[in-house]
């Protein structure tokens, strides 16, 4: 009786040892390999409204498709500093006869996706500020395993990122 149950004991850890472990290895490659791509994505996403003053319809869902091809759904928050120049205040473009500071109003994914939907563009000009954020939704095959595994709760634990922002370099119009 005690060699048997050595024997389903060992038999047993053999199976995780040989399925579970190079499971989670897989599917962790797997998680880093979207995290990398997410991540250009999106640097490459903001690089490209910041050179060309711009947030198209066409550019935003070819990045959101790009997301999506990484098999995982994610949240897309877009946020936009527009600078304020009043002619009571200081300009990115400063003369001596303009006082006081920058002052920046921010638009967030809503009002930047309506506009975007209503003209198919949004001009922003040299010295806004845009900033995306990404972070995936669903659960991956990584996270299942390693809640299952190491007891990790929570729903709003993501491991798939990406956050770029920067300033306009040109106007929009």
């Amino acid at each position: 009786m005690g060699d048997t149950l050595i024997t389903v004991v060992a038999i047993f850890l053999a199976a995780i040892l040989m399925f579970v472990f190079p499971l989670m290895s897989i599917s962790e490659r797997n998680d880093d390999i979207s995290q990398l791509g997410v991540q250009t994505e999106t640097v490459e996403f903001v690089d490209n409204i910041r050179a060309t003053g711009k947030i198209t319809q066409d550019n935003y869902n070819a990045f959101v498709q790009t997301l999506a091809a990484t098999g995982n759904s994610y949240e897309v928050e877009l946020e936009a500093k527009i600078l304020d120049e009043n002619p009571g205040k200081k300009t990115s473009q400063t003369t001596q006869d303009k006082i006081g500071e920058n002052i920046y109003y921010s638009e967030y994914t809503s009002q930047i996706m309506e506009k975007v939907n209503n003209k198919s563009v949004m001009n922003l000009k040299e010295g806004d500020i845009i900033s995306v954020n990404v972070k995936n939704t669903n659960t991956t095959i990584a996270q299942m395993l390693k809640n299952f595994f190491y007891s990790i709760s929570g729903n709003d634990s993501y491991n798939i990122s990406g956050r770029h922002s920067g300033v306009v370099m040109t106007n929009g119009n």
